[in-house]
């Protein structure tokens, strides 16, 4: 569990899963990720359970993001394996996606950093990426605030749309 001046992040529980879902079936939300479909519960519990196996194979994952005050479910940040582009490999890819009421406040910096600096000193990580697909402006700001730099485009293998990666060394 990591925390932040205005955030939880932490592991994932069952009751995570509706929040997250309804996170995932906003179009707005997902209209950068992959070809932009939205995802239904299954689909989502699916995911989690695949973040919790990437927590336990690789000691990384994503995290559960909470508002602290409240306890709110707000969506996720933290370290993945970037599968979906091999030609990164090997490599680690740090990763946002919050809900749609919580753009805008500098929630998702404050996730992505704290997962970084995870990265960076717990895991003693040489090098993190991050991608964005081309037109995506607020998480390139993002990236930009974590200290990443543009370092090629390239398309993603499983959508064809074009991506943009960065990253920090």
């Amino acid at each position: 569990m990591l925390e932040t001046p205005r955030l939880v992040l932490r592991r994932w529980r069952e009751d995570d899963v509706a929040p997250m879902a309804a996170i995932n079936a906003d179009p707005e939300v997902m209209r950068w990720i992959g070809d932009g479909s939205v995802r239904d519960a299954r689909q989502t519990r699916l995911g989690i359970e695949a973040i919790e196996r990437e927590w336990d194979a690789h000691g990384f994952g994503l995290f559960a993001v909470e508002i602290r005050a409240t306890g709110e479910p707000a969506g996720f940040t933290g370290l993945s394996v970037p599968g979906f582009m091999p030609e990164l490999l090997p490599a680690v890819e740090v990763g946002w996606r919050l809900g749609r009421a919580h753009w805008g406040r500098g929630l998702a910096t404050e996730a992505a950093r704290a997962a970084v600096r995870f990265g960076c000193e717990e895991l003693r990580l040489e090098r993190i990426v991050s991608v964005a697909q081309v037109g995506n402006g607020a998480s390139e700001r993002i990236m930009g605030k974590l200290g990443m730099r543009l370092v090629r485009e390239a398309v993603d293998p499983g959508c064809g749309r074009r991506v943009r990666v960065f990253s920090l060394s």
